[in-house]
């Protein structure tokens, strides 16, 4: 079924927990071009919103778009979030934010990659990266991660690969931004 941009749509947001640090050994990074993920250091808020933008534009992701910009810096300046960048070839090809405000549960708050970099094998190894790093978090017990079904058709069974279980699901909905052929439930 096709949707026009300004059709008010449902969708299903599944969230995911993983109660035990996975049994998978920690990926290392991909052959190929040179590739590095880089920690950001309080990163300004227009970087993060560029790279949210790049993964998510075709997926519907405008929640970031509108959350106050000093409430998104302080976010994005809070010793428990940290922005992971991964780039290869020089540029940014995906990226993920974990966040630990909250005691003992890591959040996969963000998590995914450029369009031109899906299909290369690459979100394998960020999630099962994020997975340990997470874990790795002191006082980690629970890592949390929810995706909902205007993203990637592929990112919820990632995420189920990874090791994460749903534990519920939400219809939520949502004025769409651009036009779409379709959409998972």
């Amino acid at each position: 079924m096709s949707h026009k941009a300004g059709d008010r749509v449902e969708c299903m947001v599944t969230y995911l927990e993983m109660d035990l640090r996975p049994s998978y050994p920690r990926p290392h990074l991909p052959a190929g071009p040179a590739s590095a993920l880089i920690a950001a250091e309080a990163p300004p808020a227009w970087y993060f919103l560029d790279l949210y933008q790049a993964v998510g534009r075709d997926h519907e992701w405008t929640d970031q778009l509108r959350r106050p910009l000093d409430e998104l810096t302080a976010f994005l300046a809070d010793p428990s979030v940290t922005l992971y960048t991964f780039l290869r070839a020089g540029w940014p090809h995906g990226f993920f934010v974990l966040d630990g405000r909250e005691s003992g549960i890591c959040d996969l708050a963000i998590f995914g990659l450029v369009p031109e970099a899906i299909g290369k094998g690459l979100g394998q190894f960020l999630i099962e990266t994020a997975v340990h790093m997470a874990w790795d978090r002191d006082g980690t017990r629970r890592v949390t991660v929810n995706t909902n079904s205007l993203d990637h058709p592929r990112a919820l069974p990632l995420y189920q690969r990874a090791g994460f279980g749903p534990v519920r699901r939400e219809a939520h909905t949502r004025v769409l931004t651009r036009d779409r052929d379709s959409f998972g439930t």
